[in-house]
């Protein structure tokens, strides 16, 4: 095993198709950390939701802002207050369904929609209701959900709210804004370097465009077969698709 850290996106990736991480990873992942190998979840998802589904020390959560190691929060990297108030405005405006995240808590109007009340039940295990979102502090990631398909309507309206940030499209329905330096990429450079890795020695698995610097940033890159193009695109390889538990073929052949 020529890896010392490995990223695994969740969603689309280490998930199957209902959601859930296959049961054939856990002895996988148990070879693994007996070859003093991290294997680190990169999500979108909050910092306690990986805690609750995925044991383990070493987190990339939302989207790379927030990086946790070792028993504790390692790096935040939080976006501007004009950037926030602007897309707030925006989002509220246009009636969007928006969560204000911190490292530890996301926010969200009252009365969201049973959609929306779904996705973050998925996503956010630790969450909080408020009326003003302008006075949540301590903001590393703005995320806004549509039924629709985001690419196609609400990323562009936040790119142009938001033109100095990283805006992302983050799945199907979701886009995650973020400080400019913020990323997956750089998280797991970060990540590397606080551990003493080359990133020759870093490896990635991804789906989706949040994830496009996560594989630019690994030594080696694997897109899933259900990938987006642009994705595909940028990989060293292609692993079989999450519904079939492609990462876990492919760690697999890595360990024999």
């Amino acid at each position: 095993m020529e890896f010392r850290i490995i990223a695994l996106d969740m969603d689309g990736t280490l998930l199957d198709a209902a959601g859930q991480i296959p049961d054939s990873f856990w002895p996988v992942l148990d070879e693994l950390r007996a070859r003093d190998v991290a294997v680190a979840p990169a999500s979108g998802r909050q910092l306690a939701t990986l805690q609750a589904i995925f044991p383990g020390d070493t987190f990339i959560a939302e989207n790379g802002t927030c990086v946790f190691h070792d028993g504790e929060i390692v790096s935040t990297t939080l976006l501007d207050d004009a950037t926030v108030h602007a897309v707030i405005d925006v989002a509220l405006a246009a009636d969007m369904d928006l969560v204000v995240c911190t490292p530890t808590v996301a926010y969200h109007r009252p009365g969201i929609s049973a959609e929306t009340e779904a996705e973050l039940q998925k996503y956010y295990h630790s969450r909080h209701a408020t009326e003003d979102l302008h006075a949540v502090t301590d903001v590393i990631k703005l995320a806004v959900f549509t039924t629709d398909i985001a690419e196609d309507t609400i990323y562009p309206v936040l790119l142009d709210a938001a033109p100095e940030a990283n805006v992302v499209v983050s799945g199907a329905h979701w886009v995650d804004i973020m400080h400019a330096d913020a990323g997956k990429g750089r998280a797991l450079t970060a990540l590397a370097e606080a551990m003493g890795v080359d990133k020759r020695q870093t490896a990635a698995f991804g789906d989706y465009l949040n994830d496009l610097e996560l594989l630019e940033a690994a030594g080696t890159a694997w897109a899933m077969d259900n990938a987006h193009p642009d994705i595909k695109a940028i990989a060293d390889h292609i692993a079989p698709p999450n519904t079939e538990a492609g990462v876990v073929t492919v760690l697999r052949t890595l360990l024999d």
